[in-house]
């Protein structure tokens, strides 16, 4: 059977739950193209695809990459090299006469008991059935017969890759030469009668010679000694060298799929390198760059020794027992995490600041909110990026006014600017647990592709949502976390005592490459500092030792939590849910990934204190919460105070200062008592100096009143209104005495409250009839922009 029909009768046989895992993993939805994929039979094709496959290999792990590879070896060399034409190549004209070339399966099946034969029989082996299976399941092994393996075409053609072999010595002549280059060679082996032979017949008596294991030792035992250290070089691999032995047949330096090649007629400067040329020991693939064939380097290698892949990764052997209570410790980390960017969010839900027209935010507007969050700017610039990719800030821009008397703007009317406000998830989220604060931070964290804290150009200021994107960010964490995940529970590494090389080198084997291109693998050390510094930061790691939380958010990301960026399993669900209530829709068509956000909700609040609703307060007016205080017990105490120091207890200092601000708010007097009193701890009344001043700061509050008549100042304390129309710092609003209680302004009644309580005055506002007006300033919410996970990849039914 074909493996197309075979993949798709064992395609039908699949659950629900295994199929859309296979699917997401293979990136069925953006890999599908302008045809539909909607029968067994064209995702068969679309699984046993180069790109699919692909896909699937970057799931994989160092030592599944080598049994796949050792496997692809082992038909190598039963079958010998697969050539096939790459999927999508260009076809000329001329071309099309030739038949498509593709690999069958089927054909280059080897004998499962072959490969178990490579381990010890016992818990080796049993791995190795395991690892089998796996790659069963992702359809990286396709069905075969029993005791049968088939691997997909692309590991067949680059089984010479896997080993470092070249190419097969035919295709290669085939592409680089023509008749005359072809007979020239054949010449040089055979003797001057072979140059009359027709092209198709000279490369036929190369191909023969080169394919004989024994001719081809001969061959080069009578080459120069140089020679012969250049093949030494070449015969492990890889088998490219540069050389200057070959032109373009038409002097062109491009060299292109079809480009021909003639020798350099002055040779290449080094006679041995011309001298393995001459013979078809070394054939051009590219300007200035040759290849040594498959059927050279396997002659000269001679092994016979039986594969030995390596399934399980080296140990961290620099290890140790953090101190006890490190645990507690990670939790209050997580809690002051989830505390810190709730004043990073209430201080810009407070006053929203502006997004530049080259993006991101003004340095100065990112140190006003980490001073109003008592933050520093790397944490404050962290919180921000998370919260809009969580979904709970972005960017807003209000509708322009419409012009008086007209009916539309005009096209040169300027435009309102970009404001960043707290989205319309937010006030849920802000009144949650700290458990439910963390869980959207802690996901968003881990799927998106960039390092946020990591800026790496030096000599740039960092600014806050201009991020550069780093695709293998996300692999650098999933590598580090089952990295660290190997460790016994309560025990992690011990960075004191190595650097980091070892911790790189077992995440690498659970996501190689981390990586992209040679820039990103020079600075992976300091990124892998900035990843474990941001870890500690959020409670996911402790003293070198991963986490309950860590554990959990390891598993999110095993189970594809990172596939559909930018949405956020779990960042749009119920954030004061518990256990799997309030997901939300999208995770319901995928389990495994529901279970693992579940899972990791529950090491949150098993992790995380209960937040305090109690405080204590002080003589000094003081009030302390120990732990984390809860939403609206931070809300009263930082509206009437404000925070003078954080650790294990978060301590607010109360004024005169900040109960006028409080009192400017709306609130009055007998109001603050009473909640404040009721959230005193263990029900005991406000010390007397407290009480006192909130009723000192009641009674001087108000003396001034403006009107809404555009606008008076009215007061029954004459006194206090001539001192107001002789202060220097209010000229600006014009005032005038029109009666001994009145005083006019030119400035509205906004612009004259704002100045007077600017000067250090404590204006109320009244309406036209007297009655006073609340001023609690309004929360302006942005729609939040966090996408839904895509709809599940699945076949119609």
């Amino acid at each position: 059977m074909k493996a197309r029909t075979a993949l798709a009768t064992w395609l039908g046989t699949l659950d629900d739950r295994r199929l859309t895992a296979l699917l997401e993993e293979r990136d069925l939805p953006r890999a599908a193209g302008p045809r539909p994929i909607d029968t067994l039979p064209a995702l068969a094709d679309h699984l046993l695809s180069d790109l699919s496959v692909g896909r699937g290999l970057l799931a994989c792990d160092r030592g599944e990459l080598d049994l796949l590879g050792s496997v692809a070896a082992l038909a190598l060399e039963r079958y010998g090299p697969a050539t096939e034409e790459p999927e999508g190549a260009v076809r000329y004209p001329w071309q099309q006469h030739r038949p498509v070339v593709r690999v069958e399966p089927a054909d280059r099946m080897v004998a499962e008991r072959e490969v178990l034969a490579w381990f010890e029989p016992g818990e080796e082996r049993q791995r190795a059935e395991r690892a089998l299976a796996r790659l069963r399941e992702r359809a990286l092994l396709l069905p075969a017969p029993a005791g049968r393996l088939a691997l997909p075409a692309l590991l067949h053609v680059r089984a010479t890759d896997f080993d470092g072999y070249g190419r097969p010595v035919a295709h290669l002549l085939t592409a680089a030469y023509n008749a005359p280059e072809i007979k020239r060679i054949a010449a040089d082996l055979f003797g001057g009668e072979a140059a009359n032979r027709t092209r198709d017949r000279a490369q036929d008596m190369i191909t023969a010679l080169l394919g004989d294991p024994d001719r081809v030792r001969a061959l080069v035992a009578g080459a120069p000694a140089g020679a012969r250290d250049m093949l030494d070089a070449l015969v492990p691999g890889p088998p490219l060298l540069r050389t200057h032995c070959f032109v373009g047949r038409y002097g062109s330096q491009y060299a292109g799929p079809d480009t021909k090649y003639v020798f350099r007629a002055s040779g290449s400067g080094d006679p041995d390198t011309d001298w393995l040329a001459a013979r078809g020991l070394l054939i051009p693939v590219g300007h200035d760059l040759v290849e040594l064939p498959y059927e050279v380097a396997r002659a000269l290698r001679g092994e016979d020794s039986a594969p030995n892949p390596r399934l399980e990764p080296e140990p961290l052997t620099v290890t140790a027992r953090p101190a006890p209570g490190w645990e507690a410790e990670a939790g209050a980390a997580a809690a002051s995490a989830a505390w810190r960017a709730g004043l990073v969010l209430r201080a810009l839900a407070a006053e929203p600041v502006a997004i530049r027209k080259a993006g991101g935010i003004a340095v100065r507007d990112t140190r006003r909110l980490a001073k109003a969050a008592g933050a520093d700017e790397a944490q404050t610039r962290l919180w921000l990026d998370l919260a809009v990719n969580a979904g709970l800030a972005a960017p807003h821009r209000e509708p322009a006014p419409a012009a008086p008397g007209r009916r539309a703007k005009t096209p040169h009317a300027p435009q309102p600017g970009v404001r960043l406000l707290p989205s319309d998830r937010y006030d849920a989220w802000a009144a949650a647990p700290a458990a439910g604060k963390l869980l959207p931070l802690l996901v968003t964290w881990a799927v998106i592709p960039a390092l946020l804290s990591y800026w790496p150009d030096p000599e740039e200021t960092p600014v806050a949502l201009i991020n550069p994107q780093d695709e293998s960010a996300v692999r650098l964490r999933t590598g580090v976390l089952r990295a660290l995940a190997t460790l016994p529970d309560g025990c992690g590494r011990d960075a004191a005592r190595r650097g980091h090389a070892e911790l790189l080198n077992l995440a690498e084997w659970f996501v190689p490459p981390l990586g992209n291109h040679a820039e990103t693998d020079d600075d992976l050390p300091e990124r892998l500092v900035a990843t474990l510094a941001e870890a500690t930061l959020l409670g996911v790691v402790s003293h070198g030792a991963l986490t309950p939380v860590g554990r959990a958010l390891c598993r999110v990301l095993e189970a594809g939590g990172a596939r559909h960026y930018p949405a956020v399993p779990g960042a749009g669900a119920d954030p004061a849910g518990r256990g799997s209530d309030g997901l939300g829709a999208d995770l319901t068509a995928r389990p495994d990934l529901a279970r693992a956000v579940t899972e990791l909700r529950e090491a949150l609040y098993a992790a995380l204190p209960e937040p305090s609703s109690t405080a204590r307060f002080q003589s000094d007016q003081t009030a302390t919460v120990t732990g984390a205080p809860e939403p609206a017990l931070c809300d009263l105490l930082s509206t009437v105070g404000d925070i003078e120091s954080e650790g294990h207890a978060v301590v607010w200092r109360i004024t005169a200062a900040s109960i006028r601000r409080a009192l400017d708010a709306g609130w009055g007097a007998d109001e603050l008592l009473d909640r404040l009193t009721a959230v005193s701890e263990g029900g005991t009344p406000l010390p007397q100096p407290l009480a006192y001043t909130i009723k000192d700061a009641a009674r001087t509050h108000g003396r001034l009143k403006v009107v809404r008549s555009g606008c008076c100042i009215r007061s029954d304390d004459t006194g206090l209104l001539a001192e107001v129309v002789h202060a220097r710092g209010l000229s600006k609003l014009g005032l005038r005495r029109i009666a001994p209680t009145v005083l006019t302004s030119t400035a509205p009644p906004e612009e004259t409250l704002a100045t007077l309580r600017a000067a250090g005055y404590a204006p109320t506002q009244e309406s036209a009839t007297g009655t006073p007006l609340l001023t609690r300033p309004p929360s302006p919410r942005a729609p939040s922009l966090l996408p839904p996970l895509p709809p599940s990849a699945h076949l119609p039914a």
